[in-house]
């Protein structure tokens, strides 16, 4: 999967302008916080980032920052979509647990190789396990936690074929 067709599939997901007050990450567009915005020089009103902005962001502060390009491809999509959810030390940590590394959150030598060596389809449903196992810890997943379950879902339905 390239970063332009996750992209676009994990619009599927995050949808477009959201200002949930039980939403920790605070006003969103495209999945994009306020902060992360600012953080990427984008000063304008959330309502209005445009979608070509909110995707240079997601390519820089999630797809490269886990490596997606050097995955497996059908792991590429969960990992980026649990940095977008999580953030990318988060989901890198999964990836390690799912691959049997230490799971220090940086994507090395050992993580690579280890993401390389089991099947694609085992990682993905190992990932969305530890992934799944996290967040109904978290405490805004009474809140979330119904969405966060059908996003999961959704993924391990797609790695499955």
């Amino acid at each position: 999967m390239t970063f332009d067709d996750a992209f676009e599939k994990l619009l599927g997901h995050e949808g477009g302008y959201s200002n949930n007050l039980a939403d920790p990450g605070g006003e969103t567009r495209y999945g994009i916080t306020r902060i992360t915005a600012h953080k990427n020089g984008y000063l304008g009103e959330m309502r209005d980032l445009p979608k070509v902005t909110a995707k240079e962001i997601a390519k820089r502060q999630y797809w490269d920052a886990v490596s997606a390009d050097a995955m497996p491809d059908a792991v590429r999509f969960d990992l980026f979509d649990g940095a977008y959810n999580s953030g990318p030390a988060q989901a890198i940590r999964w990836l390690q647990r799912a691959v049997f590394v230490d799971a220090d959150g940086v994507v090395g030598p050992r993580t690579l190789m280890a993401a390389s060596t089991y099947s694609p389809q085992s990682i993905c449903a190992r990932y969305n396990g530890h992934r799944l196992a996290m967040m109904t810890d978290l405490p805004t997943w009474s809140t979330f936690g119904r969405g966060w379950s059908k996003r999961i879902a959704a993924n391990l339905q797609a790695a499955m074929g």
